[in-house]
């Protein structure tokens, strides 16, 4: 179900609000352990945390918790680790992508070069888990690990798919399951770990957030040719720029002509839109509703999340995961 602006707003405000204090008091802990003994970690994890970043994933992880009960300081830090987590994977994923801004500011590469950005993602990660191993929970510590190595299977996945234009459907969805909703799917259920919720609600919760992780990173790359620059804080059409091809292009391409197809390879293999124009791309996107399409299997991946959400009882938090479900369906950056 489509969600209008203001609806949008309210239920951003609604969300925020739930859980305003903990968000404040995970930004506490974020600062305080992210402060590495050598000053380019601390300035480039102060850097990101000052860049405008929605918070999302501490935000699923609080507001899960919520579902059952108010987050403890277990749950605080295990949404601060999160967000490490997530900051690392942008330092990483700046200097793998070779780009240029990350939210339009200079990327952490280009501010602190590729070694020292590599280097202090490893620190941040690495700070992660000690974190996390001070909660003496080897439940907590199987999942983290899990993640992490789905994530990085994935930047290895998408390193040998750069510049290739036979990506299927389900590479595609590979992709996305290792890169984000494995992410998701790992907030929502530390929540529900933190509030000593059952493995069944653990496992519901889970799936929740996987389903709202895919339909996440596939409004992502439909708005990586939709939006603008400004809207997007990096240059429109990046993806392919950079050799992706993702699901609406993997769509479009599917029902292509020889000479359409032969017009993605040319970006593919300039890494720019030289010879041919975003805007060009974008009508081979249109002519073969390759944004339609993938906006329709996110709103799939939606409406399974909502479902998931039926078997919890009506509250502020369900409410508000619900209204999340909306935000990244409709969202325009």
């Amino acid at each position: 179900m489509a969600i209008g602006k203001l609806g949008l707003a309210l239920s951003t405000r609604e969300i925020k609000g739930l859980v305003e204090d903990d968000l404040a008091q995970v930004e506490a802990e974020f600062r305080l352990e992210a402060v590495g003994s050598v000053d380019a970690v601390s300035q480039i994890a102060q850097y990101l945390q000052s860049n405008g970043g929605k918070r999302l994933r501490p935000i699923l992880l609080l507001v899960s918790c919520r579902l059952f009960r108010e987050p403890s300081p277990e749950a605080i830090r295990l949404a601060a680790i999160v967000e490490l987590i997530h900051t690392a994977t942008l330092v990483h994923d700046d200097v793998i992508d070779d780009a240029k801004t990350r939210r339009g500011k200079p990327s952490t590469n280009v501010r602190w070069g590729n070694q020292t950005s590599v280097l202090a993602g490893d620190w941040l990660y690495m700070q992660a888990f000690q974190i996390a191993l001070r909660l003496r929970s080897f439940e907590i510590l199987d999942l983290l690990i899990t993640l992490t190595q789905q994530m990085v299977d994935g930047e290895l996945l998408q390193l040998e798919r750069i510049g290739k234009i036979g990506i299927t459907e389900a590479d595609a969805l590979e992709l996305i399951n290792h890169k984000t909703a494995s992410l998701f799917a790992a907030c929502t259920r530390l929540g529900a770990i933190a509030a000593g919720a059952t493995q069944e609600q653990q496992a519901v919760l889970g799936d929740f957030g996987w389903n709202l992780g895919m339909a996440f990173q596939i409004v992502d790359d439909i708005l990586d040719f939709t939006s603008k620059e400004s809207v997007l804080g990096k240059p429109v059409g990046n993806d392919l720029r950079e050799g992706k091809v993702t699901l609406p292009l993997t769509y479009a391409l599917q029902q292509a002509s020889a000479d359409e197809r032969a017009a993605v390879e040319k970006v593919l293999a300039s890494g720019n839109y030289d010879e041919v124009s975003v805007d060009e791309i974008r009508r081979i996107l249109d002519r073969h509703e390759g944004i339609e399409r993938a906006r329709a299997r996110a709103q799939e991946f939606i409406a399974k999340s909502r479902a998931l959400l039926e078997s919890f009882s009506d509250s502020p938090a369900r409410s508000a995961l619900f209204a999340a479900t909306g935000l990244i369906a409709d969202r325009d950056r």
